[in-house]
Protein backbone atom coordinates (compact mmCIF):
# COMPACT_ATOMS: atom_id res chain seq x y z
CA UNK A 1 0.00 0.00 0.00
CA UNK A 2 1.83 3.53 -1.62
CA UNK A 3 2.25 6.32 1.30
CA UNK A 4 0.39 9.27 0.18
CA UNK A 5 2.02 12.81 -0.79
CA UNK A 6 0.32 16.28 -0.71
CA UNK A 7 0.27 18.53 -3.50
CA UNK A 8 1.02 21.11 -1.00
CA UNK A 9 4.47 21.26 0.87
CA UNK A 10 4.17 20.80 4.83
CA UNK A 11 0.45 19.59 3.85
CA UNK A 12 -0.90 16.08 3.94
CA UNK A 13 -2.60 14.47 1.30
CA UNK A 14 -6.32 15.17 0.43
CA UNK A 15 -8.04 11.31 0.72
CA UNK A 16 -11.51 12.46 2.04
CA UNK A 17 -14.42 14.23 1.05
CA UNK A 18 -13.77 17.04 3.44
CA UNK A 19 -10.05 17.56 3.36
CA UNK A 20 -10.88 19.90 0.28
CA UNK A 21 -13.93 22.00 2.04
CA UNK A 22 -10.96 22.21 5.19
CA UNK A 23 -8.58 23.37 3.11
CA UNK A 24 -10.25 25.95 1.10
CA UNK A 25 -11.49 27.55 4.10
CA UNK A 26 -8.02 27.80 5.58
CA UNK A 27 -6.23 28.93 2.24
CA UNK A 28 -9.07 31.81 2.55
CA UNK A 29 -8.45 32.71 6.24
CA UNK A 30 -4.82 32.93 5.32
CA UNK A 31 -5.28 34.77 2.01
CA UNK A 32 -7.29 37.43 3.90
CA UNK A 33 -4.93 37.54 6.92
CA UNK A 34 -1.82 38.13 4.56
CA UNK A 35 -3.71 40.79 2.57
CA UNK A 36 -4.83 42.72 5.46
CA UNK A 37 -1.01 42.18 7.23
CA UNK A 38 0.94 42.93 3.98
CA UNK A 39 -1.28 46.14 3.39
CA UNK A 40 -1.26 47.55 7.26
CA UNK A 41 2.22 47.24 7.41
CA UNK A 42 2.61 49.06 4.04
CA UNK A 43 0.29 51.89 4.88
CA UNK A 44 1.94 52.31 8.10
CA UNK A 45 5.67 52.36 6.25
CA UNK A 46 3.85 54.68 4.16
CA UNK A 47 2.12 56.90 6.32
CA UNK A 48 5.38 57.41 8.31
CA UNK A 49 7.38 58.42 5.85
CA UNK A 50 4.69 60.68 3.80
CA UNK A 51 3.45 62.73 6.90
CA UNK A 52 6.92 62.23 8.80
CA UNK A 53 8.00 65.68 11.02
CA UNK A 54 9.76 67.78 8.40
CA UNK A 55 9.93 71.33 10.52
CA UNK A 56 10.28 71.74 14.02
CA UNK A 57 6.95 72.86 15.62
CA UNK A 58 5.38 72.91 12.89
CA UNK A 59 1.42 72.58 12.65
CA UNK A 60 -0.03 69.89 11.76
CA UNK A 61 -2.98 69.74 9.24
CA UNK A 62 -6.47 69.27 10.46
CA UNK A 63 -7.95 66.01 8.99
CA UNK A 64 -12.07 65.69 8.80
CA UNK A 65 -13.50 62.28 9.06
CA UNK A 66 -14.97 60.74 6.16
CA UNK A 67 -18.12 59.38 6.72
CA UNK A 68 -18.09 57.05 3.14
CA UNK A 69 -14.84 55.86 4.07
CA UNK A 70 -15.59 55.05 7.50
CA UNK A 71 -18.55 52.99 6.34
CA UNK A 72 -16.42 51.04 3.85
CA UNK A 73 -13.95 50.14 6.41
CA UNK A 74 -16.47 48.62 8.76
CA UNK A 75 -19.09 46.96 5.87
CA UNK A 76 -15.94 44.89 4.19
CA UNK A 77 -14.99 43.30 6.90
CA UNK A 78 -18.35 42.39 8.45
CA UNK A 79 -19.18 40.95 5.21
CA UNK A 80 -15.54 39.12 5.32
CA UNK A 81 -16.32 37.66 8.68
CA UNK A 82 -20.29 36.55 7.39
CA UNK A 83 -18.04 34.36 4.86
CA UNK A 84 -15.76 33.03 7.53
CA UNK A 85 -18.78 31.96 10.09
CA UNK A 86 -20.61 30.78 6.96
CA UNK A 87 -17.73 28.66 6.00
CA UNK A 88 -16.90 26.83 9.06
CA UNK A 89 -20.49 26.39 9.84
CA UNK A 90 -21.05 24.68 6.86
CA UNK A 91 -17.87 22.57 7.16
CA UNK A 92 -18.32 21.93 11.01
CA UNK A 93 -22.41 20.81 9.99
CA UNK A 94 -20.76 18.78 7.29
CA UNK A 95 -18.61 16.70 9.24
CA UNK A 96 -20.79 15.93 12.89
CA UNK A 97 -23.78 14.74 11.01
CA UNK A 98 -23.09 11.46 9.99
CA UNK A 99 -25.29 10.04 7.19
CA UNK A 100 -28.18 6.81 7.93
CA UNK A 101 -25.95 4.49 6.15
CA UNK A 102 -22.52 5.46 7.68
CA UNK A 103 -20.55 2.15 9.11
CA UNK A 104 -19.92 2.72 12.95
CA UNK A 105 -16.68 1.55 14.71
CA UNK A 106 -16.34 1.87 18.36
CA UNK A 107 -13.26 3.43 19.71
CA UNK A 108 -11.97 3.58 23.44
CA UNK A 109 -8.78 5.66 24.01
CA UNK A 110 -6.50 5.12 26.81
CA UNK A 111 -3.06 5.84 27.73
CA UNK A 112 -1.44 5.63 25.67
CA UNK A 113 -3.32 3.59 22.77
CA UNK A 114 -6.00 3.32 20.38
CA UNK A 115 -8.65 0.82 20.69
CA UNK A 116 -11.03 -0.03 18.03
CA UNK A 117 -13.46 -2.35 17.02
CA UNK A 118 -15.90 -3.44 13.71
CA UNK A 119 -19.41 -3.96 13.84
CA UNK A 120 -18.56 -7.18 12.81
CA UNK A 121 -16.43 -7.93 15.43
CA UNK A 122 -13.00 -7.69 14.18
CA UNK A 123 -10.68 -5.75 16.87
CA UNK A 124 -7.51 -3.66 16.52
CA UNK A 125 -4.96 -1.50 18.34
CA UNK A 126 -3.91 1.92 17.28
CA UNK A 127 -4.77 0.35 13.25
CA UNK A 128 -8.16 0.87 11.20
CA UNK A 129 -8.96 -0.71 8.09
CA UNK A 130 -11.98 0.61 6.31
CA UNK A 131 -13.01 0.73 2.45
CA UNK A 132 -12.58 3.71 -0.06
CA UNK A 133 -15.66 5.58 -0.95
CA UNK A 134 -17.65 4.29 2.04
CA UNK A 135 -19.00 6.53 5.24
CA UNK A 136 -17.96 5.47 8.11
CA UNK A 137 -18.88 6.87 11.55
CA UNK A 138 -16.58 6.55 14.58
CA UNK A 139 -18.25 6.50 18.03
CA UNK A 140 -15.41 7.12 20.91
CA UNK A 141 -14.47 7.32 23.94
CA UNK A 142 -11.68 7.42 26.81
CA UNK A 143 -10.94 5.12 30.04
CA UNK A 144 -8.36 8.01 31.35
CA UNK A 145 -7.67 11.26 30.08
CA UNK A 146 -9.00 13.65 27.15
CA UNK A 147 -7.18 12.36 23.72
CA UNK A 148 -7.62 13.77 20.83
CA UNK A 149 -8.89 11.52 17.77
CA UNK A 150 -6.63 12.82 13.73
CA UNK A 151 -6.35 11.83 10.74
CA UNK A 152 -4.56 14.61 9.24
CA UNK A 153 -5.65 13.14 5.57
CA UNK A 154 -8.74 13.05 6.19
CA UNK A 155 -8.90 16.96 7.95
CA UNK A 156 -10.64 15.18 10.61
CA UNK A 157 -10.05 16.03 13.80
CA UNK A 158 -11.98 15.82 17.72
CA UNK A 159 -11.36 15.26 21.04
CA UNK A 160 -12.30 11.90 22.93
CA UNK A 161 -13.65 12.77 26.37
CA UNK A 162 -13.90 10.57 29.28
CA UNK A 163 -17.05 10.25 30.61
CA UNK A 164 -19.26 10.66 27.12
CA UNK A 165 -19.22 9.92 23.63
CA UNK A 166 -17.97 11.86 20.78
CA UNK A 167 -19.10 11.07 16.97
CA UNK A 168 -17.30 11.68 13.23
CA UNK A 169 -17.97 10.75 10.51
CA UNK A 170 -15.64 10.65 6.80
CA UNK A 171 -15.54 9.33 3.35
CA UNK A 172 -12.22 8.33 2.34
CA UNK A 173 -11.45 8.91 -1.45
CA UNK A 174 -8.16 7.38 -1.91
CA UNK A 175 -6.48 3.67 -1.13
CA UNK A 176 -3.07 4.12 0.91
CA UNK A 177 -1.56 4.62 4.73
CA UNK A 178 -2.13 7.51 6.81
CA UNK A 179 -1.29 8.74 9.79
CA UNK A 180 -3.35 8.61 12.81
CA UNK A 181 -2.32 10.31 15.72
CA UNK A 182 -3.34 11.78 19.26
CA UNK A 183 -3.17 15.68 19.39
CA UNK A 184 -4.18 16.26 22.68
CA UNK A 185 -0.97 16.50 25.41
CA UNK A 186 -1.81 13.36 27.17
CA UNK A 187 0.78 12.10 29.53
CA UNK A 188 4.26 10.73 29.62
CA UNK A 189 3.90 9.22 26.07
CA UNK A 190 1.73 11.17 24.61
CA UNK A 191 4.15 11.22 21.11
CA UNK A 192 3.37 7.24 21.13
CA UNK A 193 0.04 7.31 20.32
CA UNK A 194 -0.58 7.28 17.22
CA UNK A 195 -0.87 4.99 14.27
CA UNK A 196 -2.21 4.20 10.90
CA UNK A 197 -5.12 4.32 9.00
CA UNK A 198 -5.35 1.65 5.81
CA UNK A 199 -7.72 2.51 3.29
CA UNK A 200 -8.71 -0.31 0.93
CA UNK A 201 -10.90 -1.10 -1.90
CA UNK A 202 -14.02 -2.83 -1.25
CA UNK A 203 -12.70 -6.13 -1.88
CA UNK A 204 -9.79 -6.20 -0.19
CA UNK A 205 -11.80 -5.02 2.48
CA UNK A 206 -13.96 -7.85 2.26
CA UNK A 207 -10.77 -10.03 2.54
CA UNK A 208 -9.45 -8.40 5.15
CA UNK A 209 -12.47 -9.00 7.41
CA UNK A 210 -12.83 -12.69 6.26
CA UNK A 211 -9.28 -13.33 7.10
CA UNK A 212 -9.70 -11.52 10.85
CA UNK A 213 -11.45 -13.86 13.68
CA UNK A 214 -14.07 -11.57 14.49
CA UNK A 215 -15.33 -13.05 18.39
CA UNK A 216 -18.48 -11.53 19.23
CA UNK A 217 -19.78 -8.43 17.75
CA UNK A 218 -20.64 -5.29 19.91
CA UNK A 219 -24.35 -6.41 19.49
CA UNK A 220 -23.57 -9.60 20.57
CA UNK A 221 -21.72 -8.92 23.30
CA UNK A 222 -24.17 -6.25 24.49
CA UNK A 223 -26.61 -8.63 24.71
CA UNK A 224 -24.89 -11.10 26.68
CA UNK A 225 -24.21 -8.77 29.08
CA UNK A 226 -27.87 -7.87 28.85
CA UNK A 227 -29.35 -11.08 29.30
CA UNK A 228 -26.74 -13.23 31.15
CA UNK A 229 -23.92 -11.03 33.19
CA UNK A 230 -26.04 -8.33 34.40
CA UNK A 231 -29.35 -9.69 34.75
CA UNK A 232 -31.33 -6.88 33.00
CA UNK A 233 -33.63 -9.29 31.30
CA UNK A 234 -35.49 -9.25 34.89
CA UNK A 235 -36.70 -5.76 35.17
CA UNK A 236 -36.49 -5.34 31.15
CA UNK A 237 -38.72 -8.07 30.43
CA UNK A 238 -42.68 -8.05 29.57
CA UNK A 239 -45.04 -9.59 31.83
CA UNK A 240 -46.13 -9.15 35.16
CA UNK A 241 -42.61 -9.02 37.13
CA UNK A 242 -41.44 -6.32 34.55
CA UNK A 243 -40.19 -3.29 36.59
CA UNK A 244 -38.54 -1.61 33.55
CA UNK A 245 -39.03 -0.24 30.17
CA UNK A 246 -38.88 -2.28 26.97
CA UNK A 247 -36.09 -0.29 24.94
CA UNK A 248 -36.98 -1.85 21.50
CA UNK A 249 -37.63 0.82 19.30
CA UNK A 250 -36.69 3.02 21.90
CA UNK A 251 -33.35 4.74 20.42
CA UNK A 252 -33.33 7.85 18.11
CA UNK A 253 -37.04 8.68 18.93
CA UNK A 254 -38.36 11.31 21.97
CA UNK A 255 -37.99 10.64 25.74
CA UNK A 256 -40.33 12.63 28.15
CA UNK A 257 -39.15 13.13 31.78
CA UNK A 258 -40.72 13.64 35.28
CA UNK A 259 -39.42 17.01 35.19
CA UNK A 260 -41.26 17.36 32.16
CA UNK A 261 -38.36 17.77 29.54
CA UNK A 262 -38.17 16.07 26.61
CA UNK A 263 -34.78 14.67 25.06
CA UNK A 264 -33.74 12.33 22.71
CA UNK A 265 -32.68 8.64 22.93
CA UNK A 266 -29.10 9.11 21.48
CA UNK A 267 -25.90 7.01 22.78
CA UNK A 268 -24.68 9.68 25.61
CA UNK A 269 -28.64 9.37 26.97
CA UNK A 270 -28.53 5.76 27.14
CA UNK A 271 -24.75 6.07 28.62
CA UNK A 272 -26.41 8.01 31.32
CA UNK A 273 -29.03 6.24 31.70
CA UNK A 274 -26.71 3.38 32.93
CA UNK A 275 -24.09 5.17 34.81
CA UNK A 276 -26.06 7.78 36.70
CA UNK A 277 -30.05 6.02 36.33
CA UNK A 278 -31.77 8.91 38.65
CA UNK A 279 -30.56 11.57 36.38
CA UNK A 280 -33.36 11.29 33.58
CA UNK A 281 -36.20 9.26 35.14
CA UNK A 282 -38.44 8.65 32.29
CA UNK A 283 -42.07 9.77 33.16
CA UNK A 284 -44.27 6.67 34.22
CA UNK A 285 -41.57 4.78 36.35
CA UNK A 286 -39.72 5.52 39.41
CA UNK A 287 -36.02 5.80 39.79
CA UNK A 288 -35.11 2.43 41.18
CA UNK A 289 -32.27 1.34 39.26
CA UNK A 290 -28.76 1.00 40.52
CA UNK A 291 -26.20 2.28 39.27
CA UNK A 292 -23.41 0.61 37.04
CA UNK A 293 -20.95 3.19 37.39
CA UNK A 294 -17.17 1.51 38.26
CA UNK A 295 -18.85 -1.86 37.65
CA UNK A 296 -18.67 -2.23 34.03
CA UNK A 297 -15.74 -0.77 31.51
CA UNK A 298 -16.14 1.08 29.04
CA UNK A 299 -15.87 -0.92 25.76
CA UNK A 300 -19.13 -3.08 27.84
CA UNK A 301 -20.58 0.14 27.97
CA UNK A 302 -20.09 0.82 23.79
CA UNK A 303 -21.41 -3.14 23.70
CA UNK A 304 -24.47 -2.25 25.79
CA UNK A 305 -25.39 0.78 23.61
CA UNK A 306 -24.65 -0.85 20.85
CA UNK A 307 -27.45 -3.81 21.71
CA UNK A 308 -29.84 -1.26 22.90
CA UNK A 309 -29.59 0.35 19.26
CA UNK A 310 -29.75 -2.48 17.05
CA UNK A 311 -33.06 -3.12 18.99
CA UNK A 312 -34.35 -0.15 16.92
CA UNK A 313 -32.67 -1.45 13.79
CA UNK A 314 -30.06 1.25 13.98
CA UNK A 315 -27.25 -1.23 14.16
CA UNK A 316 -26.10 -2.93 10.93
CA UNK A 317 -24.38 -5.72 12.86
CA UNK A 318 -27.24 -6.37 15.11
CA UNK A 319 -29.25 -10.01 15.21
CA UNK A 320 -32.16 -11.04 16.28
CA UNK A 321 -34.21 -9.60 19.08
CA UNK A 322 -33.12 -11.85 22.00
CA UNK A 323 -35.65 -12.77 24.49
CA UNK A 324 -35.92 -11.04 27.45
CA UNK A 325 -36.44 -7.58 26.63
CA UNK A 326 -34.38 -4.58 25.94
CA UNK A 327 -32.16 -2.61 28.11
CA UNK A 328 -28.41 -1.98 29.29
CA UNK A 329 -28.29 -2.33 32.68
CA UNK A 330 -29.74 -4.92 35.47
CA UNK A 331 -32.80 -3.42 37.05
CA UNK A 332 -33.03 -0.50 34.41
CA UNK A 333 -35.15 2.01 36.94
CA UNK A 334 -33.71 5.01 34.73
CA UNK A 335 -33.79 3.56 31.71
CA UNK A 336 -35.60 4.82 28.40
CA UNK A 337 -39.20 3.68 27.74
CA UNK A 338 -40.42 2.83 24.54
CA UNK A 339 -44.02 3.95 23.14
CA UNK A 340 -46.60 1.09 21.36
CA UNK A 341 -46.31 -0.43 18.44
CA UNK A 342 -46.90 1.80 15.51
CA UNK A 343 -47.09 4.65 16.96
CA UNK A 344 -44.90 7.51 17.03
CA UNK A 345 -45.22 8.57 20.88
CA UNK A 346 -42.13 7.25 22.49
CA UNK A 347 -43.60 7.73 26.28
CA UNK A 348 -47.15 6.93 25.34
CA UNK A 349 -48.82 4.38 27.82
CA UNK A 350 -48.11 0.85 27.29
CA UNK A 351 -50.11 -2.05 27.19
CA UNK A 352 -49.57 -5.29 29.33
CA UNK A 353 -46.76 -6.83 28.16
CA UNK A 354 -46.03 -10.00 27.74
CA UNK A 355 -44.35 -13.18 25.73
CA UNK A 356 -40.80 -13.32 25.52
CA UNK A 357 -39.70 -13.94 22.11
CA UNK A 358 -41.46 -10.87 20.24
CA UNK A 359 -41.21 -8.54 22.80
CA UNK A 360 -42.60 -5.06 21.84
CA UNK A 361 -43.96 -6.75 18.58
CA UNK A 362 -47.83 -6.21 19.61
CA UNK A 363 -48.42 -4.05 22.94
CA UNK A 364 -51.70 -3.61 22.59
CA UNK A 365 -52.52 -7.19 22.10
CA UNK A 366 -54.78 -8.47 25.02
CA UNK A 367 -52.83 -9.99 27.70
CA UNK A 368 -53.88 -12.69 31.04
CA UNK A 369 -51.72 -10.98 33.16
CA UNK A 370 -52.47 -7.59 34.75
CA UNK A 371 -50.68 -4.51 34.79
CA UNK A 372 -47.90 -4.10 37.27
CA UNK A 373 -48.52 -1.58 39.79
CA UNK A 374 -44.80 -1.00 40.77
CA UNK A 375 -42.87 0.15 37.55
CA UNK A 376 -39.53 0.74 37.34
CA UNK A 377 -38.38 3.38 34.44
Amino acid sequence: MQQNSSWVPLFPEQASTFAWQVDGLYFYLLAVSAFFTVGIAAAIFFFAVKYREKEKYATGAEIHGSIALETLWSIIPFIISITIFLGGAIVFYNQYRPPADAMEIYVVGKQWMWKLQHETGQREINELHIPVGRNVKLTMTTEDVIHDFAIPAFRTKIDVVPGRYTTIWFNATKPGKYRLQCMEYCGLNHSGMNGWVYVMEQRDFDNWLSGNVSGQTPVEAGRDLFENKLGCASCHAGGANQRGAVLEGLFGNQVKLTNGQTVIADEEYIRNSILNPSSQVVEGYQPIMPTFKGQITEEQLIQLVAYVKSLSGSNNGSSSTPTGGTTTNSGNGNMMRTGEANSNNPVAPQANRGGTNSQGSNPNAPKNQPEPTNRQR
